[in-house]
């Protein structure tokens, strides 16, 4: 989406009137320059000269200043760290909205209509309750890549096991910082201290921080699968591969880095990672249905994948699909594990715990810690603590957070875990089944992602005179008033309105804007992005106002939480309000009714 630039004069409290906001109020300026003017294609002198023109014809003063705002307990970002154990409730146990979370279901039903998704399974827990737990669809029901229906197709069940693909870096990455913290291992200790032949080609410096950052310089991938040979000799083959960028000049995803991690935890504790990670994490966390390489009498409780022209395994159903976790004996680093919605949520409580579980400790609080913050800040975008994915909205939408972590898997599964609201999402669906080449589940990610955050309330946003800007991709949706008809005599002055936003930062915006003439719209204050709590503004009114608009846009992917304005009012020049009404267009009264008890 295109986007104007705004500038400021004198001084800028806020960054675009978004993120923090200082403790007194602060008088700005805000100036807006449209899309493609000369400024914004060339800052010559001349196209300078001409913005101090647009700047004096445009300037408008706004007072900014942080409101005095009685946070419900338990609203958006008002709730702290437990140390819950799961269980079934309401929403409402939550301080979640009913009808909001039950939207999810037609969103997961369309696209099974689509075919881009056979089943799902989707689980939705917040402070602990499990608000949400649906199955969908088929955990088997095609034979071949040309979808055909196998004779007896397997209904989706809550607790049917999937392949979770990559988000098995997860059990791997924990497993590390295990051994961080018995000793065995040093973060910034290179790679090869623990697997000596690793030290070749130019990778002796790499560090155990680098590999769960993605920053090691390794490739992507390499076809292990292809090789013939032992467990071992694959392995030796990963140690043997040179970097493709210099350790710690790029952010690149690989599986390597992972399969790589997963040899450390079997070289340093003399078991395959499979017998590590049951002892160290799943047994102790009451995991039962979370293992690699499931027995042969699971089959008709798992969720098949695909159909594989690439080797001779046909219908892949109870083996990993990833070829090289497959050519690893189905126990590796970076994918392998087979898990389901209910583990997978204990795994994510165990988090948002600090590390502790039903008494059971499997981390300390400063590897949690060191898990859900951004570890590489020189790489704008790619936030990664060590193992965990961070803020990473194109999967995670409304409750994307400096501090919200999760991960997906190629075979269709996704984690979200977002501490400051204390919530869990996750969505596992078998989207490769029965071929890869179905698309992208991103927009479903998105979309349930969405809809969870939709059911958390902002405090405040039931009350009167409260709006939502709503949600959704390439919206533009406006709240209006007309001060064209007001009596004989009367003079708008100022506008005043209470304001909080979650939203994508420098892609979508809220606008405050006045018309003159009823064609050409002028901003009154800078263009709102990002987030920011409660705040009330005051901006001075251009005479001859004609109309008064808040005008929320988005971009064609991604939104935040959103954007609510309260109490709009317009005064007079003797501070009187002025009796006006406001058509909404798109925007709606709050988001969500209170709950009645179940």
């Amino acid at each position: 989406m295109q986007k104007g630039k705004l500038l400021f004069q004198g001084m800028l409290v806020v960054a675009l009137l978004s993120s923090t906001v200082t403790a007194s109020a602060e008088t700005i300026s805000a100036s807006y320059v449209e899309p493609g003017s000369e400024y914004l294609e060339n800052q010559t002198e001349d196209s300078q000269g001409k913005q101090q023109q647009i700047e004096a014809t445009y300037t408008t003063n706004v007072t900014s200043k942080p409101l005095k705002h009685n946070y419900d307990k338990g609203s958006w970002d008002q709730v702290k760290n437990g140390k819950e154990t799961l269980d079934e409730g309401s929403p409402k146990k939550a301080g979640m909205l009913k009808d909001e979370l039950e939207e999810i279901d037609g969103i997961i039903e369309d696209y099974l209509d689509t075919r881009l998704i056979p089943g799902a399974v989707v689980l939705v827990a917040r402070k602990g309750t499990i608000v949400k737990e649906e199955a969908y669809g088929y955990a088997v029901r095609y034979a071949d890549q040309t979808f055909t229906p196998i004779d007896n197709p397997i209904e989706m069940e809550e607790e049917t096991l999937f392949d979770v693909a990559s988000v098995s870096k997860l059990f791997t990455s924990i497993a590390i910082m295990q051994l961080v913290e018995d000793g065995d291992i040093e973060l910034d200790e290179p790679v090869a201290t623990y697997i000596p032949e690793f030290a070749s080609n130019g990778k002796e410096n790499i560090t155990v921080t680098q590999l769960l950052t993605h920053t090691s310089g390794m490739a992507a991938s390499k076809p292990i699968q292809n090789i013939n040979g032992s467990r071992e000799e694959r392995f030796q083959a990963v140690f043997a591969d040179a970097p493709i960028n210099e350790p710690g000049s790029t952010y690149l995803y690989s599986d390597l880095n992972m399969i790589v991690l997963g040899a450390v935890v079997e070289r340093i504790t003399g078991q395959r990672l499979d017998e590590y990670v049951e002892q160290e994490i799943t047994e102790p966390l009451d995991m039962e249905n979370t293992m690699y390489n499931p027995s042969a009498d699971l089959l008709d409780e798992i969720a098949a994948t695909e159909y594989s022209t690439t080797t001779s395994r046909g219908l892949v159903w109870g083996q990993v699909h990833d070829e090289k976790a497959w050519a690893l004996d189905g126990v590796a680093g970076h994918a392998g594990v087979f898990s389901t919605a209910p583990d997978l949520a204990i795994l994510a409580q165990m988090m948002l715990n600090d590390g502790v579980y039903d008494d059971e400790r499997i981390l300390e609080k400063e590897s949690v810690r060191l898990m859900m913050e951004n570890q590489i800040p020189e790489f704008p975008g790619n936030d990664h603590g060590l193992g965990w994915e961070v803020n990473q909205d194109w999967y995670m939408d409304g409750l994307t957070d400096l501090t919200t972590m999760g991960h997906t898997g190629f075979t269709g599964t996704s984690i979200v875990v977002s501490p400051s609201n204390q919530t869990i999402v996750i969505l596992l669906t078998n989207r490769v089944h029965p071929s890869r080449n179905m698309g992208s589940i991103n927009p479903i990610r998105r979309e349930v992602a969405r809809q969870a955050a939709l059911a958390i309330p902002v405090s405040g946003q039931q009350k009167k005179d409260v709006w939502f800007a709503g949600t959704g991709d390439k919206k533009e949706n406006t709240l209006t008033t007309d001060l064209r008809n007001l009596k004989k005599g009367q003079q708008p002055e100022e506008l005043r309105f209470e304001t909080w936003y979650r939203i994508q930062a420098e892609k979508d915006y809220g606008y405050v804007e006045a018309t003159t003439d009823g064609v050409n719209w002028e901003p009154l204050t800078a263009a709102y992005t990002d987030r920011s709590d409660w705040v009330e503004v005051t901006v001075s009114l251009p005479d001859d106002v004609e109309q008064v608009r808040f005008r929320y846009s988005t971009d064609d992917t991604i939104n935040g939480r959103g954007w609510y304005v309260a109490k709009p009012t317009i005064t007079d020049k003797k501070g009187k309000k002025m009796k006006i009404d406001w058509e909404q267009i798109g925007f709606e009264a709050g988001n969500g009714e209170k709950e009645k008890d179940e």
